[in-house]
């Protein structure tokens, strides 16, 4: 890398394309010119949305700014729509409308995941994901607003479906998202004088698996359900939905439940653009060796949720899509960008896991750091600190706004900056709100 500066150009901002970005400015130290292209200036701390959802969290505790925290690193905001591998140029389109592009030596794709979509009738046009700040922002005032007109309804039915909740998908997502909601809405019935009699608000999860969790340990999965079903939660595992409309949802029992709000959160895909760069995909994600490079282009490398990276702890196997696989790929990643230009030797990608958190709300979580299984307070405890070490900015910000939200009572208060039409199930895009006039979303 001391030879001539070469351009890397990183596609992609999350968990893999920040570590990537921030271990190769330490690495190169000006020897090189890295690039890094996102959608917007921060990087998200995703675990810990659904606390921006359930109004514990402020939006800018958990979205770290790019140019405050990678130094030597320039950032360019754009959504990237192509990528020409033979002449080794990147298009975007910049929040203005205005296209670009960029020329690379080096690049590393690491553009995530969209949510999972399944053919579902209604489900696109009636429920919601929960990926990305819109998407989190958009639950948080939805929540409210159902709530303070459930206050305000005569119609006992129109406040039973206004206070009924149903959360698709009992995975790490969907488990955390209604243990989180089932607090908030309580808190919103203690401070709205025309709920206070009438029936507690109600959650419903559901899965197609036999437990919660069932990607996980067995053990944070009781511990889970044991939370969720005190706090009043009906758990439906073995249940999916048949058709989503207007004024509820059908379930495949037959039952249909009154409800205006449907959450998605069954899963991820890799993002749509994966599939136009016209390079081998394995169930839509990236084909990369275990140096996490693309075969047959050497100069190119992926990680993260958009590249199926081999698992070398499970021989024939790929890595699962998680925060904690992403963040060590792109340190990888970076290491062997850097021995692509003479600068060390590469490195193969191989981690064991080092186990899993659900934070449940409160003092509450299920969790096995090291495979250590715990509950309780303790598993809580264990969990924020995780939380607040993982983060690469704003831990005292974020500590404060645990420490007011266990003295003071929540705001029951709804901006309304995104509506529903802004974040719709099938977006291409999961850190872009829709706006009226935008150019339409990639094919």
């Amino acid at each position: 890398m001391n030879r001539r500066r070469p351009r890397i150009v990183i596609v992609g901002a999350g968990f893999a394309g920040y570590e990537c970005a921030r271990t190769l400015s330490r690495q190169a130290q000006g020897a090189a010119e890295i690039v890094l292209i996102n959608p917007h200036d921060y990087f998200l701390y995703v675990p810990l949305l659904p606390e921006v959802a359930a109004g514990i969290l402020e939006p800018r505790r958990i979205s770290v700014s790019l140019t405050g925290t990678l130094p030597g690193v320039r950032l360019v905001l754009g959504e990237v729509h192509d990528v020409d591998f033979d002449a080794r140029r990147v298009d975007y389109t910049d929040p203005e409308d205005r296209d670009g592009s960029l020329t690379y030596d080096r690049l590393v794709l690491t553009v995530g995941s969209v949510n999972k979509l399944l053919p579902v009738p209604g489900v696109a046009e009636h429920a919601h994901g929960f990926r990305g700040m819109p998407e989190a922002l958009y639950l948080r005032d939805h929540i409210t607003r159902q709530m303070e007109l459930a206050g305000a309804a005569e119609d006992p039915a129109e406040r039973a479906a206004r206070t009924t909740f149903v959360v698709v998908g009992a995975g790490y997502t969907g488990t955390e998202v209604t243990a989180q909601g089932v607090r908030f809405t309580d808190s919103l019935v203690r401070q709205n004088t025309g709920l206070r009699d009438g029936p507690r608000p109600r959650w419903l999860l559901l899965d197609i698996a036999d437990r919660l969790l069932p990607e996980l340990d067995e053990r944070l999965s009781r511990t889970a359900d044991r939370v969720l079903r005190a706090r009043g939660v009906e758990v439906r595992t073995r249940t999916s939905v048949k058709e989503a409309t207007p004024d509820g949802v059908l379930l495949d029992d037959g039952e249909f439940v009154s409800s205006r709000s449907l959450i998605w959160c069954v899963g991820v895909r890799p993002d749509p653009l994966v599939a136009s760069f016209g390079l081998p995909t394995d169930k839509g994600r990236l084909c990369v060796d275990k140096f996490l490079g693309v075969p047959g282009r050497p100069e190119v490398f992926a990680c993260g949720d958009a590249a199926a990276v081999p698992d070398l702890t499970r021989p024939g196997e790929t890595t699962p899509m998680t925060a904690q696989h992403a963040q060590r790929q792109g340190k990888v990643a970076a290491h062997n960008v850097a021995a692509s230009c003479g600068q060390g030797t590469p490195r193969a990608y191989e981690h064991h896991d080092l186990g899993f958190m659900v934070d449940l709300g409160g003092s509450q979580a299920a969790a096995n750091p090291l495979h250590i299984p715990l509950s309780g307070p303790l598993a809580g405890a264990v969990t924020r600190s995780y939380h607040l070490l993982a983060m690469p900015g704003n831990r005292i910000r974020v500590a404060a706004d645990w420490l007011l939200d266990a003295v003071l009572p929540r705001q029951a208060v709804q901006l309304g900056l995104v509506r529903s039409w802004s974040v719709p199930l099938d977006a291409e895009s999961r850190e872009v709100a829709r706006v009226p006039g935008g150019r339409p979303e990639r094919a």
